[in-house]
């Protein structure tokens, strides 16, 4: 059996498959997984959320609450389930998520002895395209992966087309971005050779604060394109809207961080229709 993901991104209708991912924590990570998904299905992409974070916080902000006894992406990994198995609706039309449980904490162990254990989600989302249900068809998979550089992200990377990676606006964001650039090198030499940075999206933005401009400024002259024109502002209504089960868009659409959200899927739109036509 080959070594490589057993899903091909060039196939006919294949989804766009980006890992949001950042190895460092509280950066809005499961923020724009939720809310970039909501939009993306709002401009009529289907969209699935595949929810790779032990925390679970992805199921639980979009009101997908955790039960005892739930097959879960833990499952998925383990070969346990299919991720059609445990794909749920969100309630959005157009958005479905494979939510993740607490055992998701044990998959890493659990995985060590099984083999193509870095494939184990990209063989998974294969046999879903497979079926080619439509049902399950997405245009877009955005996997949430947890906060730090353990054999669930390196499943994400090794499944995905491409890396999201929200960046906060902080002293040190190029600090861990260059530590993710440098993990998603390995990741494309070693394992995954179509993995590419998609882009960069700066949260957390303050305005009122020349330390956002600065740390802008910075990541926009190292790597200059890459990094999406749309910026998430600091903004209440999107810090308030998991504690209710909703994405801000849902819950505030006419605030200033839904917008800029539905300004960042226009933008990936327009981005992914560029690297087709290119």
């Amino acid at each position: 059996m080959s070594d490589l993901p057993s899903h091909s991104p060039a196939a006919p209708g294949a989804p766009r498959i980006l890992a949001v991912a950042n190895q460092k924590g509280g950066v809005g990570k499961t923020t724009t997984a939720i809310n970039l998904g909501t939009a993306l299905a709002a401009v009529g992409e289907n969209v699935l959320i595949v929810d790779l974070d032990p925390q679970g916080n992805a199921s639980t902000g979009l009101g997908i609450q955790r039960r005892a006894h739930q097959a879960s992406t833990y499952h998925v990994l383990l070969g346990e389930a299919t991720l059609a198995d445990v794909i749920v609706e969100s309630g959005i039309p157009r958005l479905h998520c494979a939510p993740s449980t607490m055992d998701l904490l044990g998959a890493e162990l659990e995985l060590a002895d099984i083999d193509r254990k870095t494939y184990q989600l990209a063989d998974a989302i294969g046999v879903l395209c497979a079926k080619a249900d439509p049902n399950r068809s997405y245009s877009y998979i955005l996997v949430d992966c947890p906060p730090s550089l353990n054999l669930l992200t390196i499943n994400s990377l090794s499944a995905a087309d491409a890396v999201l990676v929200p960046l906060q606006c902080e002293f040190f964001a190029l600090e861990g971005l260059s530590q993710l650039i440098k993990t998603v090198e390995r990741v494309k030499t070693s394992l995954n050779p179509r993995l590419s940075i998609q882009g960069v999206v700066l949260t957390m933005f303050d305005r009122r604060n020349n330390l956002s401009e600065q740390v802008a400024d910075d990541v926009r002259s190292v790597l200059g394109d890459k990094v999406y024109q749309t910026v998430i502002p600091r903004n209440v209504r999107i810090s308030e809207a998991p504690s209710h089960g909703k994405p801000v868009l849902l819950y505030d659409h006419a605030c200033v961080g839904s917008q800029a959200y539905i300004r960042l899927a226009s933008e990936i739109i327009r981005r992914e229709r560029d690297l087709r036509a290119a």
